[in-house]
């Protein structure tokens, strides 16, 4: 066989082992990696090369190296599941640099980390000022988890006292200009909707590279053509204004009429009303 052809067929089998491997391993070794899990993926890299290119020793050699990597790092991560203790020694302890408002100096130099590099993962969690931050740690995976001081927090309903109910997953309904039936299906519609809906902001499906619809049925489109204006959903505005004239119907109806017991009644109502409109103001009034 030429050597050409080897190197094709062994980068080819290396590829499929390595995959293979990979899904062994999990999703855990490509987002957050350990010492251990670094050090595995490196060196099951420069395995994968010479297993693909050395022609001096056996191509299976490699492979097998490769293998027992795997399985030591399988074994690695049941024993952090197992024990505390194995999972310290493993993967490594969290680095507290901001506690209680105060930079820890003596930790950050611990790590080697300088005060623009601290600086820097605190713009990347969005942080701008470190006056703003209560507490700070270094993660073993090397991210940064930052707890801002409760001034700083930005507002949530729940803040605000005002019960907001789960949003439903959004599901996408067209890829790529081409309609997807099983999320629609999901949602309760069909393409007759679909269609529908498409023709009230005048795209046709071909020419939409995604669309989504959310919990709310609202349908969000992105087209190919970045410069088409798309008009903004308006059924959310729509229902709003007629929820709103319809609490203002009832405010009017308790003024004119001359019946005191209608009079309460309308009000009680109004009031109720009221109340609801404040909850779905949030979700109805949204941009």
């Amino acid at each position: 066989m030429s050597l050409w052809l080897q190197i094709v067929l062994r980068t080819l089998i290396t590829i499929v082992i390595l995959l293979v491997c990979t899904r062994l391993v999990g999703k855990k070794q490509i987002t957050q990696l350990s010492y251990f899990e670094y050090i595995t993926g490196i060196t099951l890299g420069s395995l994968a090369a010479y297993a693909s290119l050395e022609r001096g020793m056996h191509w299976a050699i490699p492979l097998l190296s490769i293998f027992i990597w795997v399985i030591a790092l399988l074994g690695a991560e049941f024993l952090t599941l197992k024990s505390k203790a194995a999972r310290d020694l493993i993967e490594g302890k969290g680095t507290v640099f901001i506690k209680d408002g105060k930079i820890l100096e003596d930790n950050l130099k611990k790590e080697r980390y300088s005060t623009d590099e601290l600086l820097s993962q605190l713009r990347q969690n969005n942080v701008f000022r470190a006056a703003d931050v209560e507490f700070a740690v270094l993660e073993s995976t090397g991210h940064l988890s930052v707890k801002l001081k409760e001034e700083h927090e930005p507002l949530t309903p729940a803040k605000l006292g005002i019960k907001v109910p789960n949003a439903p997953e959004p599901q996408t309904v067209i890829m790529d200009g081409k309609i997807l039936d099983e999320p629609l299906a999901t949602i309760g519609l069909n393409r007759a909707w679909l269609h529908t809906e498409l023709e009230k902001i005048g795209v046709a499906v071909e020419n939409v590279f995604l669309a989504q619809v959310d919990g709310y049925g609202q349908l969000y489109v992105d087209v190919y053509d970045d410069k088409l204006q798309i008009p903004a959903p308006s059924n959310l505005a729509l229902l709003w204004a007629n929820l709103k004239k319809c609490q203002a119907d009832l405010e009017l109806f308790a003024l004119a009429t001359q019946n005191q017991e209608a009079k309460k009644t309308y009000t009680q109502a109004a009031d109720k009303l009221q109340e609801q409109l404040d909850r779905l103001q949030p979700l109805l009034t949204r941009s």
